[in-house]
């Protein structure tokens, strides 16, 4: 290549002339010999130059001085190329030289050239919001149908993704408004999900499917709803948008699902009121508290607009039994514990999984977040599988409940420092866990604290014969005080707990209210008893 015209940065005379605008030096230097076509390091000419900075003397030089080529040669250099790709039409509509554009389409240059990232004239002119320059190419024939960029976007979904509406407006005249991509999304799809209202309603006013889905089963609504795209979602929802339509392959997903995961509460409550309610506790659907457990203002919301605590069971379709059950797997997180609050509250019913994670642990939080909204009844009140009602804001916990808590807790007693005093502070009868399992079994220092409750004198031979053989095989250190009767002042204070109920003694202020002495206070409620040492536990605090 010549580069004997050129300067230092291997731009030449005529292209740097053209580069400026300047139509006198451009004109003196082509008459003086230099030559239009040498190309830069970039492989930009001339011509490139000159629609780049939409002179349009400067191109109308250019292409006089090769017009006396033959017609083939003049439409080889108007259509040239530069390394990118690029064409001086490209160039200059990309930059909204609607003047140029339209002096180059004149003398032939092609409409629909493609780009090496495979842009074209227009596609850059909509890219750019050049409107002008979109509607001329429009007119004279551009193809508006042809898929651009690695995802297969055509002009409309640009458009649209910009939030060019007047462009919009221009395309939805000439454009297929089904279009999609790579994804099977539609220009209508791209508008809901980017928040493009002037743009969604122009291609709903012009036809377009507010129903369409793409590959993934994903609606235009159920994205708006992701996104928390308001304006979107009541557009869609006036033009006839199926909020009951199934959105997944995998579950039956709502817009309303994908509302209360993110924790879109205003959009939530807008879907709440025209989504179908089979969704909350149907077999086979998928009730929104699952998605809403990490975040707990959603839980708050739909719990306040009547959706049920337990839902249904989602284990074949999500891998948990309840929302309480998936709240509690992932409660370290603070607002998960949230929604756990909220969901007990709510009356939430217990498995035997969610006393797994509340007792299969060197940690407590769970369990006494539980115990929070969760009374134990008395005895009697099991064995008699009776009902009771709340007491202050706390339901009584079922006997299957409590049958499960006892199951899991015997199964984990490796635990058992951590979680047995807790459920005896709560009202717990001490005697519910003495099993042959618990006193075979448990740590020495933790089948102490738990006979402190009971009067040790009394328990049955099989018991009795178990601690012996424990203690003759030093696995068992008692206290001292287990080879005699106990105290008096023990079997008072036992006496009191069976007559007030184990529930009344350690989770109210009954003790108080009695008239005896304010240092009996602690002893009367067991406080003197010193919990077992847990060293897992110990080591998580350090």
């Amino acid at each position: 290549m010549d580069f004997t015209e050129c300067y230092g940065d291997s731009v030449s005379s005529v292209a740097a002339a053209a580069r400026s605008g300047s139509r006198v030096r451009v004109r003196r230097l082509i008459r003086s010999g230099c030559r239009v076509d040498l190309q830069d390091n970039r492989g930009w000419n001339a011509l490139h130059e000159a629609a780049a900075a939409g002179s349009r003397e400067c191109v109308q030089e250019i292409l006089s001085a090769v017009g006396g080529r033959s017609c083939v040669g003049s439409r080889t250099y108007v259509n040239s190329l530069t390394h990118e790709g690029e064409s001086a039409c490209y160039l200059a509509a990309q930059r909204g030289h609607l003047a140029v554009v339209r002096l180059l389409l004149k003398a032939h240059a092609n409409i629909d050239q493609l780009t090496n990232d495979l842009s074209c004239p227009l596609y850059a002119a909509v890219d750019s919001g050049h409107h002008d320059v979109v509607k001329l190419l429009v007119s004279k024939g551009a193809e508006v149908n042809r898929t651009h960029t690695a995802s297969c976007w055509t002009c409309l979904h640009q458009a649209v993704y910009k939030g060019r509406s007047e462009a919009v407006r221009i395309l939805v005249n000439v454009c297929d408004l089904e279009v999609v991509d790579d994804h099977s999304i539609s220009p209508l799809f791209v508008a809901a999900q980017y928040g493009q209202t002037d743009c969604l309603q122009l291609l709903i006013s012009a036809g377009a499917n507010v129903n369409t889905q793409a590959a993934d089963l994903a609606t235009p609504l159920l994205i708006a709803s992701q996104e928390d795209h308001q304006a979107c979602v009541e557009l869609l929802l006036q033009n006839g948008a199926d909020p009951n339509l199934a959105c997944s392959r995998d579950w039956p997903q709502l817009p309303v699902h994908a509302a209360a995961e993110f924790g879109h509460i205003s959009v939530l409550r807008r879907l709440i009121d025209v989504t179908d309610r089979r969704c909350d506790c149907s077999p086979g659907s998928v009730s929104p508290l699952y998605m809403a457990v990490r975040k707990h203002q959603s839980v708050e919301t739909l719990l306040q607009e009547g959706f049920s605590p337990d839902a249904q069971d989602c284990s074949d379709s999500l891998g948990v039994r309840s929302p309480l059950s998936f709240a509690l797997s992932l409660a370290s997180h603070t607002p998960c514990s949230e929604s756990v609050r909220l969901l007990l509250a709510a009356g939430a019913s217990l498995s035997e999984q969610d006393w797994i994670h509340a007792l299969a642990t060197d940690r407590t939080e769970l369990l006494e977040l539980i115990l929070e909204y969760r009374w134990i009844p008395r005895l009697e009140t099991v064995m008699l599988d009776c009902s009771a009602p709340r007491r202050r804001g706390r339901a009584l916990l079922k006997q299957q409940e409590l049958r499960e808590m006892l199951c899991v807790a015997l199964s984990h007693l490796r635990f058992a420092c951590c979680w047995l005093p807790v459920l005896l502070k709560a009202g717990l009868e001490p005697s519910l866990l003495l099993q042959p399992d618990m006193l075979e079994q448990a740590d020495s220092e933790v089948l102490n604290y738990l006979l402190e409750f009971v009067n040790w004198s009394t328990l049955s031979p099989p018991l009795k014969h178990i601690l012996d053989k424990r203690r003759a095989e030093k696995t068992w250190e008692p206290h001292t005080h287990f080879d005699l009767i106990p105290r008096l002042s023990h079997m008072c204070r036992l006496q009191l707990r069976q007559t007030l109920g184990t529930d009344l003694l350690m989770r109210t202020d009954v003790v108080q209210q009695m008239p005896v002495p304010t240092p009996l206070h602690s002893f009367l409620k067991f406080r003197d008893i010193s919990e077992p040492l847990c060293m897992a536990r110990l080591h998580h605090r350090l």
